[in-house]
């Protein structure tokens, strides 16, 4: 099972440019969580301070208890084999076919035979989809390819939490959703914690069990999905309906003149042209027939009824609706997305 993410207070700058401050979260270990943000709030900052490529310059990250802001070079050294990481593009070797690239991590940091590499990557590259490429540069197929070998090499020693920044990043949205459902797939079969830092509010809405939102320097909020798609708070709620009115612009916040402005459009029944605003909580997306149940719903929907009692009389009937009319689906796969990764067409992904 995934381990426990913890930050406590931790603020991060480069020069006198205020990234984020104080931010204090916990990645529920076992489950996907998504940070959002519009762009330049720092989100992927905040994945790499995870990682310690970043240190922040106040508070503590504790990853499965061990503060990585204090410990040594060693201790990080093994902490962070405990993380696979996702970049935007990839981050493949070019001068490496997908093999060597996907095997890379195996041969710098275990002792395994070239058999037992063979066995784990080959295993990875079917995971993904990309049996049959593995011969091929990166810069011989595409972006969706490029993107799943890089998921096929964060997975190859086996990480308890993965980082994915960008999933979507030069993919259509079609690729998109399978390379989510795959991200659900991984965390049904391993029960690993999963971290995506994204803008992309279609994956937002039916991908994670928690969400987060960074904006003006601040985390506004993080919690259970059902917390998040409910709640009124205007920065998390113009975000996930993609809507012009809120306090989000086009470079940074708006002023009290510009926001005034909008409303009066608003009130006058002009469209600012957002996603649709979708009525209870959408459902999620579920893993594939034939994958072991994940466990992480089940986890979350507990919280969600601990805090029940302290959401808003609207928030709260539509979250028990959801619970009520989703208490059995989690061996189903939602209506939409079903059959969308089976492995007939995993494999005519191949040249996508």
């Amino acid at each position: 099972m995934g381990v426990e993410v913890r930050t406590e207070s931790i603020t991060k700058s480069f020069g006198s440019q205020r990234i984020w401050q104080d931010v204090s979260l916990t990645l529920p270990p076992g489950e996907v969580s998504a940070l959002l943000g519009p762009s330049g709030t720092g989100k992927s900052v905040f994945l790499k301070s995870l990682i310690g490529l970043l240190r922040p310059e106040r508070g503590s990250i504790y990853i499965d208890g061990t503060d990585i802001t204090t410990c040594s070079n060693k201790e990080l050294y093994e902490i962070r084999k405990l993380f696979g990481v996702l970049f935007q593009d990839g981050a493949l070797f070019g001068s490496m076919n997908l093999y060597d690239n996907v095997a890379f991590p195996l041969r710098e940091h275990t002792k395994k035979s070239e058999s037992d590499i063979k066995k784990i990557v080959m295993e990875k590259l079917e995971l993904t989809g990309l049996l049959g490429a593995e011969g091929k540069l990166p810069g011989e197929i595409s972006g969706g390819m490029r993107k799943r070998a890089g998921l096929a090499r964060a997975l190859v020693l086996d990480p308890q939490i993965i980082l994915v920044d960008e999933p979507d990043s030069g993919l259509d949205p079609v690729r998109t959703t399978y390379l989510s459902q795959l991200l659900i797939d991984i965390n049904a079969q391993i029960d690993a914690t999963i971290l995506i830092v994204t803008h992309n509010i279609n994956l937002a809405r039916i991908v994670p069990d928690n969400i987060g939102m960074l904006f003006r320097r601040q985390l506004v909020m993080f919690g259970p999905r059902e917390v998040l798609l409910t709640s009124e708070e205007p920065v998390v709620k113009q975000f996930l309906n993609g809507r012009m009115q809120g306090p989000i612009g086009m470079s940074e916040e708006k002023d009290e003149a510009q926001m005034a402005r909008e409303q009066a459009m608003f009130d006058s029944g002009h469209s600012d042209g957002g996603a649709e605003e979708v009525e209870g909580i959408i459902p999620q997306m579920k893993a594939q027939p034939g994958m072991p149940v994940r466990q992480a719903v089940f986890r979350r929907r507990e919280r969600v009824r601990q805090v029940l009692h302290t959401l808003p009389p609207a928030a709260q009937e539509a979250i028990r609706e959801s619970l009520e009319s989703n208490g059995d689906a989690d061996t189903q796969v939602i209506p939409a997305y079903q059959g969308t990764y089976d492995t007939t067409v995993r494999q005519n992904l191949t040249n996508g």
